[in-house]
């Protein structure tokens, strides 16, 4: 499994956290280790971060690859 980190912008809260696990949480082959405000690590199956990016896009945040 690829680890994947993620800088979110726009996190500001608990509820904001929850949304963005649920959605990190829904794509297959996903295991959410951390989300915390401004930031996501995961496994995934895939190593292709634009599945992740997507999703946290349609629950309203910006986010970027950590490399």
């Amino acid at each position: 499994m690829a680890e994947l980190q993620f800088q979110i912008d726009g996190m500001h809260c608990g509820a904001c956290v929850q949304r963005v696990t649920r959605v990190l949480s829904q794509v297959p082959g996903t295991r959410v280790d951390e989300v915390r405000v401004g930031a996501a690590r995961l496994h995934s199956q895939s190593s292709e971060p634009d599945l992740y990016l997507t999703a946290i896009r349609k629950a309203g945040f910006e986010a970027h690859l950590v490399e």
